[in-house]
């Protein structure tokens, strides 16, 4: 305990001497924000199969930017936003039931990464391993930089356009009755989930990434109902879950992005024991 203790002194105390704890940290804030903004759009309007698939098919991306010795970051994000674009169209256009076009993007795009990872030289498993499962250590300045300016979109367009979006989100037919261009709206808030997915894969990784975008709405929704408040609070748990989740990491020398699971997952039964409590002991009217 007293061993414990003392690494969770260092943590603190490394942060300002080692940089890439920093990034780390700056990494963890931003995309807290960035995937509690997202995933609120994505749970309510019930994209969670789709930012799945759109997170598993970006690895095709990523492994033909590293066949081709470029930025797999780029390649990932292409892919994902390809893939995003291409689904939302499909199914909008009926031309292929949107669950079927998920789970051929979702797997064409994991065999395509596998595919083209092994094709390079000097392959090794620990090349799949870092983008599968977040390697949060090899954040950069520049990735930082990326995420701080797609947060900074986010944040704004959710604060500018939040009653559009909330409209979307639960009921398009409404939505459209109001004037507001639906499909030209959803075909940004895909993109712009698939970027958030692209910027948050170091951290978490393509395998646990789901669960960054989901528990922290989930958390948030077994405490309040509104889109305004899930949209605030979602946000703010992420953040709160992925600065524990590195904290605990560094403690316990356990992958980060296992951590965050783990603790938000902590985070999200301890809110429905409590909430299950607190209707047991309220008096009967």
């Amino acid at each position: 305990m007293r061993a414990f203790k003392k690494r969770g002194m260092e943590f603190f105390n490394d942060l300002f001497h080692y940089g890439y704890l920093t990034n780390a940290l700056a990494a963890c804030i931003l995309s807290g924000i960035a995937c509690g903004v997202a995933g609120t759009y994505v749970v309510c309007r019930r994209m969670v199969f789709l930012a799945g698939g759109v997170t598993h098919a970006s690895f095709g991306g990523l492994g033909i930017a590293f066949f081709l010795g470029a930025n797999p970051i780029i390649g990932a994000m292409i892919f994902a936003a390809a893939s995003a674009l291409g689904i939302e169209w499909a199914s909008s256009r009926g031309r292929i039931r949107e669950d079927s076009a998920i789970g051929i993007v979702w797997s064409v795009g994991m065999a395509i990464g596998a595919l083209f990872m092994s094709l390079r030289p000097g392959y090794t498993s620990g090349d799949l391993s870092a983008y599968l499962f977040g390697s949060i250590i090899t954040v950069t300045r520049s990735d930082v930089a990326g995420l701080a300016v797609l947060t900074l979109i986010l944040a704004v367009g959710a604060a500018l356009w939040l009653r559009p979006v909330m409209y979307i989100a639960f009921d398009r037919e409404f939505a459209r009755s109001r004037g507001i261009p639906t499909r030209t709206v959803s075909y940004l808030l895909a993109a712009l989930t698939a970027l958030t997915i692209v910027f948050s894969i170091r951290i978490m990784g393509i395998v646990l990434l789901l669960s960054l975008l989901t528990l922290p709405v989930v958390i948030a929704n077994t405490i309040w109902r509104s889109y305004r408040a899930l949209a605030v609070a979602a946000p703010a748990i992420a953040v709160g879950g992925n600065i524990a989740g590195l904290w605990a990491s560094y403690c316990l020398e356990v992958p980060p992005g296992a951590a965050i699971i783990f603790i938000l997952t902590l985070a999200l039964v301890t809110a429905k024991l409590l909430t299950l409590h607190k209707k047991k002991t309220l008096p009967a009217a």
